[in-house]
């Protein structure tokens, strides 16, 4: 056995403290710890300051920054007092000696334990609280300089005849407080209730009272504080019925019905008594120290909710308004349907009835069509590969996927034009390295642009600006792109010891440049570039030699982006678009103001209402909220694509919650006046407000309510019947007449089809023109119900359908080459609607479409020709009828073609094979001149095999 006496013992080994040595240095360790992280928080904050500084919106960092620190205080601050405050009554409103019982003892050592901490758990409670109040109140920022800088609609609501700006405005902060003081009221009583518990102020099991009197009348003056909340709640709810929704069979319908008139109105106003008298009842336990009435009036409030609340209204739906309920919802539908039409400004809409046929001879129809518009052959959502093809020069160089279209003046006409910027692409340089991809790649060069209504006779766009560097018709202008849609890496700049890439030609070599702006922010100061450092995650702009003196990065470069961050209380549109005003590139950003607080107005879903076949992550709509029931097109934005200058113009001067965000954000707008006239030029009608506001019309181009209400006249955007993706077809900018029009204007135009049918119901054009008087109009052909004229999806499958059109592109398919429709152009023509189509095909072996063939239909009448003008030429037969087809044999099938048909179609597809051959090798040696003639022979080649196979 082991001994366990008191005999001699081994060696004690002594744990004492660390020695101050290693103390000294754990201390510093944590002390440099606490540092790096102050640091990264510090260089988040400090590189923002210094961006918001450098684009000249200091103002809306510090006015947001500041609303941000006040609301975080004062309502963190009010949250921790509020508690704080009822648990320290609670403390002293304790009895002096609990009562012996085991409930009681057993809390005694849970008294004990925090007896000598009480002054640190209620700080630390305290501060949890109001950390996290704060945190949530700097949150509503927005909805604070909203209320605070409210403007007035100058319109009221049809039910309380108040003005609209308090339903956008003020409402939505009063809920704020409301949740507050609910939060504020519900934590306070939790703490007090859970304080007189551990203090014997309130028991479970204990004999005699299970109250004392002080903690009664603490406990009822936080409930009667709740009822009064309730109370406060119950006459808000009144005023939120007018922008309830999911109302009516729609989920987006918004505003009172006849049960929200006549049953909850009233209900709610009778819960606000009663919840008033509920509450002065648990008041009154202050004096009586009994929880008999208070509990009898608050049973009273819960049962009130019930019946007067719930099944009220629900009889009154049930047996009133059903049986006859298109009668008794009408004059609500009819107040629905007037602030719909107002808050999303198709009130204006013109509809007009159009017959869909025409009664005209075929040779007014033909010239008539010439002067009906300027067809656009070019879409530019299919010519990009053409353009990279063609335009790129250099491998780290793009254009995006989808194109834009605006309006220059070329020989003193005014032209639609294919637009797009040959920005840098990081993928496509020849070797990556640190320093080439931020120090000495970092700009696009050129605009490149073609005519919308004609190409070459090889099927290319017809380029008015052109090469690298460009050339053309569009005058002299700073060609560095440095700011663009598909910039999304930063780069540092302006030092001359690391020139950057300026461009590259075959004659005269690298060119090298150092760029003069001043849109970055400067390096110069070590503190700046370690902050970066951290910020990026990129160390070497801290230590590297690259960095100078005159350097300064460049970051958040695409144009949305910058709007978004100098504007965040806009809403911005998927689509911005390059023009050259004044001797620059700028991007043109149009900018929404929304609210969700337009009485009575439906709601619409900003992110699926703007999407449509060509929507991508480029191209989809920035919400700060994505429900909305009111939106202007109030901001017009450029972004230089040099100097990435943010500039924003006030548009619509009526807005009022553009004025409410002015006057919060003073000096950040622009008045109108201040846009120039070339810049006004360029501006125009923007997709995704036409995209909305088309969606709404689907609908709220009905005025009458019973009309409304039986959803008989409902229309639908038709799907996209060149993409085959399911999703609605993209509207168009197009220059067109409309009937009571004179001349063409450049438009923005859609189609409709009945609901859940694919015959046309109606066309729709906005004057998209910025220098129009009529800016903004909306026209609205609407055909008659027992019309069948055909709509897109129709009109497309007519096209596939047809044998003559379905050899034609048999032929253009010979060799793996691929078709690729355009986009489907609807024109009002006399009566008539007419529709064009161009067709491309990519070569075998290339990567990139040309326009071969146009399609045009009208009156059912479907013509597939080379050109556009011998399209029209065959559909209205004026220059000879169209061929008949080949005979029948009579026994089921097709005549065999002779012999001599099969070797002149092989010859003419072996010389067309030939001529692919030679314009490949002509375009990989630059020799432009021999591949134009190898493309006329690949033309002049399909046109003979086309021909021997008619004739064979």
């Amino acid at each position: 056995m082991p001994d366990r006496g008191g005999g001699p013992h081994g060696p004690r080994i002594r744990v004492g403290r660390p020695s101050r040595r290693a103390r000294t240095l754990l201390m510093t360790l944590g002390l440099l710890a606490v540092l790096a992280m102050a640091f990264v928080m510090f260089s988040g904050f400090w590189t923002d300051w210094l961006w918001y500084r450098s684009v000249h919106y200091s103002s809306v960092f510090t006015t947001t920054l500041w609303t941000k620190i006040g609301l975080f205080f004062v309502f963190g601050l009010l949250m921790a007092a509020a508690v704080g405050v009822n648990v320290y009554l609670a403390h002293r409103l304790r009895p002096p000696l609990s009562a012996m019982s085991m409930e009681q003892q057993n809390l005694d050592r849970y008294r004990m334990g925090i007896a000598p901490y009480k002054k640190w758990v209620l700080l630390t409670v305290c501060a949890l609280v109001g950390l996290i109040a704060g945190a949530s109140a700097s949150s509503q920022w927005r909805t604070w300089l909203m209320w605070t800088n409210s403007t007035p609609f100058g319109t009221k609501d049809p039910q309380f005849h108040v003005d609209v700006a308090f339903y956008a405005f003020d409402l939505p902060w009063y809920r704020f407080l409301l949740s507050f003081g609910f939060a504020a009221v519900v934590l306070s009583l939790l703490a007090a209730v859970l304080v007189h518990y551990l203090y014997g102020g309130l028991r479970i099991t204990s004999p005699g009272g299970r109250a004392t009197a002080a903690a009664t009348g603490h406990l009822s003056v936080l409930l009667g504080l709740f009822v009064t909340l309730k109370a406060v709640a119950y006459w808000l709810d009144r005023y939120s019925l007018a922008v309830k929704s999911g109302n009516l069979r729609s989920n987006d319908w918004t505003g009172l019905r006849f049960v929200d008139a006549n049953a909850y109105l009233p209900a709610k106003t009778i819960l606000f008594a009663i919840a008033i008298i509920c509450a002065l009842l648990f008041f009154a336990t202050l004096w009586r120290r009994t929880w008999s009435l208070p509990l009898i009036g608050f049973g009273l409030m819960v049962l009130s909710a019930i019946l007067i609340g719930g099944l009220y209204p629900a009889i009154v739906q049930k047996f009133q308004v059903q049986p006859n309920e298109a009668a008794k919802e009408q004059p609500y539908i009819q107040k629905n349907i007037d602030a719909t039409r107002e808050a999303y400004g198709i009130d204006h809409t013109e509809v007009t009835d159009y017959s869909g046929t025409s009664g005209d001879d075929k040779e007014k129809l033909r010239s008539d069509a010439d002067t009906a518009a300027s067809i656009r052959l070019l879409d530019p959502n299919v010519v990009s590969p053409t353009y990279q093809q063609l335009q790129k020069v250099r491998g780290y160089y793009a254009f995006p996927s989808t194109l834009d279209v605006d309006r220059y003046t070329i020989d003193g006409k005014e032209q639609d034009t294919v637009v797009g910027l040959r920005e840098l692409n990081l993928e496509g340089i020849p070797q990556h390295s640190w320093i080439n991809d931020h120090f000495k790649y970092t700009h696009g060069y050129g605009v490149v642009a073609a005519k919308g209504t004609t190409t070459t006779s090889s099927g290319e766009p017809d380029f008015i600006e052109y090469n690298l560097p460009t050339k053309g018709d569009l005058g002299t202008y700073q060609q560095r792109i440095y700011y663009g849609e598909q910039t999304k890496q930063w780069s540092i700049v302006g030092d001359k010891s690391t020139p950057e890439i300026d461009y590259i030609t075959d004659d005269q070599g690298e060119k090298s440049y150092t760029y003069t702006g001043k849109s970055g922010v400067a390096l110069k100061n070590p503190v700046t570039r370690l902050a970066y450092a951290v910020a990026f995650g990129e160390p070497q702009i801290f230590y590297s030699g690259a960095v100078g003196d005159d350097s300064q990065i460049l970051y958040n470069r695409m144009p949305k982006e910058r709007v978004e961050a100098v504007a965040p209380w806009l809403t911005i549109d998927g689509d911005s678009y390059p023009a050259i005003v004044d001797g620059r590139v700028v991007w043109i950003v149009d900018a929404y103001t929304t609210s969700n607080g337009y009485p009575y107005s439906s709601r619409t879903t900003l992110g699926d209402t703007t999407a449509d076949s060509l929507t991508d992550g480029q191209r989809a709509v920035l919400a700060q909220q994505n429900q909305v029931n009111y939106i202007r097109n109030s901001v017009k934005a450029t972004v230089d694509a040099y100097s990435g200058k943010v500039t924003l113009y006030q548009w619509d001067t009526k807005d009022p919650v553009l004025k409410t965000w002015m006057k919060a954000f003073p000096g950040t707008v622009e008045p109108r006046t201040a846009i120039s006239d070339t810049l006004m030029a360029h501006l125009r009608y923007p997709q995704d407000l036409f995209k909305v506001q088309r969606e709404l019309l689907t609908r709220y181009h009905i005025t009458k309510a019973s009309t409304f209400y039986s959803g008989s006249e409902v229309w639908e955007v038709p799907n996209d019947p060149a993409a085959k993706t399911g999703k609605s077809v993209p509207p168009y900018y197009l220059s067109l007449k409309m009937p009571d029009q004179n001349a063409q204007v450049f438009s923005l135009t859609t189609t409709f089809t009945p609901n859940k049918r694919e015959n046309l119901s109606a066309f729709m054009a906005v004057d998209a023109d910025a220098k129009s008087a009529d800016y903004g109009a909306i026209r609205v052909l609407k055909l008659p119900s027992n019309t069948t004229v055909s709509g897109p999806q129709q009109v497309q499958s007519q096209f596939n359908s047809d044998p003559d059109v379905a050899e034609k592109i048999r032929l253009l398919k010979g060799g793996d080459s691929e078709v690729e429709y355009g986009n489907l152009l609807t024109v009002p023509l006399d009566g008539g609607l007419l529709y064009v189509e161009p067709v491309y095909v990519r070569g075998a072996g290339t990567n990139y479409p040309l326009l071969k063939k146009v399609l045009v239909s009208y009156g059912g009448q479907t013509e597939f020709e080379d050109t556009l003008g011998q399209a029209l030429d065959a559909v209205f037969g004026v220059d000879g009828e169209k061929p008949p087809p080949p005979p029948d044999s009579g026994d089921g099938g097709g005549t065999e073609p002779p012999a001599a048909g099969d070797a002149t179609v092989a010859q003419a597809l072996e010389d067309a094979q030939q001529a692919y051959e030679a314009g490949q090798k002509a375009l990989r040696e630059g020799d432009w001149g021999a591949y134009g003639q190898a493309q006329k022979d690949l033309a002049d080649a399909l046109k003979r095999a086309q021909e021997a196979e008619k004739t064979g």
